[in-house]
């Protein structure tokens, strides 16, 4: 699924927290937030997609979904953080490339031709990691551990990138093929930024082989790449983009321009990323896969740039310039998005209220985003409760509503976005800080149901509000009005 993907190492963050934080760009899927109960979790899953059935574990953790309101296609989770404070989001797709999947192939359904073949079933893709494997882990590298375990045994019939943390460690999971995988350790003081490429650009097999301390894979990994005659590298070092990744021109429309942006807000100055000689240009494949940024970040940050559509930049395209490259490249922030989460784990507080879920739906360039505390036992039916019909009485419909009509008169709405922006994410602060103390100072963790609900009714109210001034302005902006007076 076109997605994309920043992730945020402790000391790069404004408060010493983890972040990982991802765009699920299906095709304008409806989604929620709920919390699955343990009860509730399957011990025997079977997929849609790959017809697959999995036995699960007896000792599943509670945990946070946003699931696919329409179950036709599978759950598709896509996001969470369970109880012990571990956050996933599950997938970026990213590419590969004819000799990785000549020497590994997708491991995909194949219905039976006749009625003496039985069906062959698939490996797990997007549609089910999150289910599989956040339930099932208290640390981030027990994430990538558990999901290698899964792709080696069951093999996939995608190519995906899978991001999990925990309060001291992000990790980054590409899948290689169909049944190879590879995980590097985001450093605590950078910044990685992904668009829909396999990304990582250095993999060092000692250590994933050795210490283990930045890097695994799976075992046969380096065996693979030398049987298969995979390596392309010329100077010394491994890049896994040359070995595993894509090299297609469809690429500079559709990938690099977008790493390019993103890297391009986090290290304005450290690069140049404009003009003649610049260090990277929009079509550049060497863009880092991880940088350090040259401010702390902070959740807006990476909303921002999750949202981006090269503002400031000649590719805008909503410039009202006539510039000729204007919309040339596909934007972060795009209409057909589902949902973007920001899992924050923070390492100074109890653990009770560790886990922070910054949530938005829909278009990322129109929508807000509003925190809630993740280690409870229900979410506010303002996100919970949403249906396939479009309605104004939730979270994901009202952003919908937003987003469609503010994108059509985008010169006179994009005031109203702004502050609509700026009062959710300021008052989502103001609660989250209120609660915290609170809870701290009263030793009552179960306050966190009530800060929620608190929560929710903010970003309604607000919602709802920027909901009346964007129709207002759209009817302004009708084809069939006239000035003069019908009276």
């Amino acid at each position: 699924m076109p997605c994309t993907t920043v992730l945020v190492g402790k000391k790069a963050s404004y408060d010493g927290s983890t972040m990982i934080a991802r765009n699920d760009d299906g095709f304008f899927d409806v989604k929620k937030l709920i919390v699955v109960d343990p009860k509730k979790q399957p011990r025997k899953y079977r997929s849609v997609i790959g017809q697959l059935e999995i036995e699960l574990p007896d000792n599943p953790l509670r945990y946070t979904s946003t699931p696919s309101v329409s179950t036709k296609r599978g759950i598709w989770a896509a996001n969470g953080i369970n109880e012990a404070n571990v956050g996933m989001t599950a997938t970026e797709t990213i590419t590969s490339n004819p000799l990785v999947l000549g020497a590994d192939p997708y491991v995909r359904f194949r219905k039976a031709e006749s009625k003496k073949e039985k069906d062959v079933p698939g490996g797990i893709g997007e549609e089910d990691l999150v289910v599989l494997v956040l339930p099932y882990i208290r640390s981030a590298r027990e994430g990538v551990l558990r999901l290698g375990e899964l792709l080696e045994k069951y093999g996939t019939y995608e190519a995906n990138g899978i991001a999990f943390n925990d309060k001291d460690e992000c990790w980054w999971l590409e899948t290689i093929g169909g049944h190879h995988w590879m995980a590097r350790r985001v450093k605590d003081d950078e910044v990685v930024i992904m668009p829909n490429q396999l990304g990582i650009d250095h993999f060092d097999f000692d250590d994933a082989y050795g210490k283990k301390k930045n890097y695994l894979c799976s075992a046969d990994l380096k065996q693979f790449v030398e049987d298969n005659h995979l390596d392309l590298n010329t100077d010394g070092n491994f890049n896994p983009r040359y070995v595993f990744g894509s090299h297609s021109d469809s690429d500079h429309v559709y990938n690099t321009p977008r790493g390019w942006f993103m890297g391009r807000y986090f290290c304005p100055t450290k690069f140049k990323w404009d003009g003649e000689n610049a260090d990277f240009n929009p079509e550049s494949d060497n863009i880092p896969w991880s940088l350090v940024p040259e401010k702390k970040v902070t959740v807006e940050d990476v909303k921002y740039v999750l949202s981006s559509y090269y503002q400031g930049t000649p590719y805008n395209p909503y410039s009202n310039v006539a510039e000729p490259k204007k919309g040339m490249y596909r934007s972060i922030g795009i209409g057909r998005t589902g949902v973007m989460a920001v899992l924050q784990i923070r390492g100074y507080v109890p653990e009770a209220i560790r886990g922070v879920e910054w949530i938005c739906f829909g278009s990322n360039a129109f929508n807000t985003v509003v925190p809630v505390y993740t280690n409870t036992d229900r979410m506010p039916k303002y996100l919970s409760e949403v249906a396939l019909d479009v309605s104004t009485e939730n979270f994901y419909w009202g952003s919908r509503l937003i987003g469609a009509l503010a994108d059509h008169n985008y010169g006179t709405s994009i005031q109203f976005i702004e502050r609509y922006q700026m009062a959710v994410a300021s008052q989502g602060h103001q609660i989250i800080n209120e609660y915290d103390k609170k809870m701290i100072e009263a030793g009552r963790f179960d306050l966190m149901n009530e800060a929620n609900e608190k929560l929710a009714a903010m970003a309604r109210k607000e919602t709802t509000n920027t909901l009346n001034n964007v129709v207002f302005d759209a009817s302004k902006n009708m084809k069939n009005n006239y000035n003069r007076s019908d009276n």
